[in-house]
């Protein structure tokens, strides 16, 4: 879990989902420019891209909050609950960094998030760091969101009863550094670590605790009080 992802040869299929046709097609010229990546679809719904998702096999959906018929959390949410697509992830655009969806987009299981006026590079790296597996997520908008979130506590993230409590002392340092934004690299170097050991803690971790991917990490850091909101981005 959370080690799915595309092959170094291999080329990103991205299903881009948004209900404006001018804003697909920007985006779609945008992916068709990258060598190592490219569209397989293009849907102006949610339940279109739900449906798209498993017949054009995308590897990838980016993915507008507000669509007609079904929106962008619901269609995120559909797509992380089917078996046959859970090697799929989803990279949630929004207008606004601080809209209170966009946390509502990560519980239903989407990677990451960016605002629609993110620069082409940025998206291009986004896609790519999304379908490697990781997540995206901006330290500062996370930490405004994930307060608001505390404020309003819905279902806790994750199938695991025990939560964080289940975890070895390690484990809860290594989930901290998670939520904080910090990368296996970045985890490594802080507690004295290699590389391949960090990466084996947090997807040992995303086991115990029963979630998807890292976003849904950095909720449970949050929920559980191991970090709090003004502790964000201290690692990067």
């Amino acid at each position: 879990m959370g080690d799915v992802g595309v092959g170094a040869d291999e080329r990103i299929r991205v299903l881009l989902a948004d209900d404006q046709t001018l804003v697909r097609a920007a985006f779609a010229m945008l992916v068709e420019s990258a060598r190592d990546m490219e569209v397989v679809g293009q849907a102006g719904s949610g339940r279109e891209a739900v449906e798209l998702a498993r017949s054009a096999r995308a590897d990838l959906v980016v993915m507008d909050l507000r669509m007609p018929d079904l929106d962008g959390i619901e269609a995120t949410r559909l797509i992380a609950a089917d078996e046959d697509l859970a090697g799929v992830r989803v990279l949630v655009l929004t207008t606004y960094d601080t809209d209170e969806h966009v946390v509502e987009a990560l519980r239903a299981g989407a990677s990451g998030f960016l605002v629609k006026d993110t620069k082409p590079a940025e998206l291009l790296d986004a896609i790519r760091t999304v379908a490697a597996g990781d997540a995206l997520l901006s330290p500062g908008p996370t930490a405004r969101l994930i307060a608001r979130l505390l404020r309003a506590p819905a279902v806790p993230v994750g199938s695991s009863e025990a939560g964080p409590d289940g975890l070895s002392d390690r484990e809860k340092q290594v989930l901290t550094l998670v939520a904080r934004g910090l990368n296996n690299t970045e985890i490594a170097e802080t507690l004295g670590l290699s590389p391949l050991t960090a990466k084996t803690h947090v997807s040992r971790i995303m086991g115990k605790l029963g979630v998807r991917d890292r976003a849904q990490l950095v909720i449970v850091g949050y929920e559980s009080g191991l970090v709090t909101p003004g502790e964000a981005g201290a690692g990067g």
